[in-house]
C-alpha cells in the first residue's frame, strides 16, 4: 500500500501532521507493506526567496493583529510540543520553499528523501538560524546523508527537478487539494489536515481492508497435468 503525502516546509501542521501520521504507521499491523512517499506543495509559489520574519506575515495575511498571531503560533507551538516536537517561538521566518522542494525530489533519488524533510523540518520550526539559504540548505542536505557538492549543484540549477515539483503540485491540485498536509492512500482515500493519530489508524485500517484483490498471474503454460469439474483424466502408459 503506498501513502504519498502532499507537505510545505513553511506549513507547521505538516510538521504535526507527520509526526501524527508516522505514531499510527509504526503500531500499523502491515506497516513492513507500507510505502510512503512525500510530495511537494508550495503554500505560496509567489513568496520572494529572502527569508523575512513568519509573524507579521501571518498578521498581514490573515488580517490580525501581530499580538494575535503571536498568539495562534504558541497555539500551534502547544500543538507540536504534544507530538514531542521541538518548536521556537516567535523568531522564526518564512521564504519562497521551491528550491526546497527541488532537493527532496532529488534526496528522493538517493534514498534519503525522509531524512532530509525532517531535518528542513527540525531547522525551520526549533532552530534560530534560517533554513531558507543556499550555504545552509546544502548544510542541511550533508546532515541528511547527502554529497555536498551534488547538493548544491542542484541548488544552483533552476531547472533541476523543477518538473518533478510542478508535477506534484499538478497532481494535488487535480485531486481537489486546497490545502496541506495532504495524506492520499493509495489513490483511494484521502485524509486532509494534521488530524489526530486515531484518525490514521483508522484510515490505514481502512485502506489496507478495502484494497482490491490482487489479479491472478499465471506462471508456466496451461497444459500441464490438472483436475477439472469432470474430474482427472486417467493417464495410461
Amino acid at each position: 500500500m503506498r501513502v504519498e503525502v502532499w507537505s510545505d516546509i513553511n506549513c507547521p501542521w505538516c510538521y504535526i501532521g507527520k509526526a501524527r501520521f508516522e505514531q499510527a504507521l509504526a503500531v500499523f499491523p502491515h506497516r513492513a507493506e507500507v510505502e510512503v512517499v512525500h510530495r511537494s506543495f508550495e503554500l505560496d509559489p509567489n513568496a520572494p526567496r529572502a527569508a523575512r520574519p513568519v509573524l507579521p506575515l501571518l498578521a498581514a495575511k490573515y488580517g490580525m493583529s501581530l499580538e494575535q498571531a503571536e498568539a495562534a503560533d504558541a497555539r500551534i507551538a502547544e500543538n507540536a510540543r504534544a507530538e514531542g516536537l521541538p518548536y521556537l517561538d516567535g523568531g522564526r521566518d518564512a521564504a519562497n520553499s521551491f528550491d526546497m522542494h527541488r532537493l527532496l525530489h532529488f534526496a528522493k533519488e538517493r534514498g534519503r528523501q525522509a531524512e532530509l524533510l525532517d531535518a528542513l523540518y527540525r531547522a525551520n520550526f526549533a532552530e534560530e538560524r534560517s533554513a531558507f539559504d543556499e550555504e545552509r540548505l546544502v548544510e542541511l542536505a550533508v546532515g541528511a546523508g547527502l554529497d555536498g557538492e551534488a547538493a548544491a549543484a542542484v541548488l544552483a540549477d533552476p531547472q533541476a527537478y523543477a518538473e518533478a515539483v510542478r508535477e506534484d503540485e499538478a497532481t494535488a491540485s487535480a485531486m481537489g487539494a486546497t490545502g496541506v498536509p495532504f495524506f492520499v492512500l493509495d489513490r483511494r482515500l484521502g485524509v486532509s489536515g494534521a488530524q489526530p493519530a486515531e484518525t490514521f489508524t483508522r484510515a490505514l485500517e481502512q485502506a489496507w481492508e478495502s484494497r482490491p484483490p490482487a489479479p491472478l498471474v499465471q506462471v508456466g503454460g496451461g497444459d500441464a497435468d490438472a483436475c477439472g469439474p469432470d474430474g482427472c483424466e486417467l493417464l495410461r502408459p
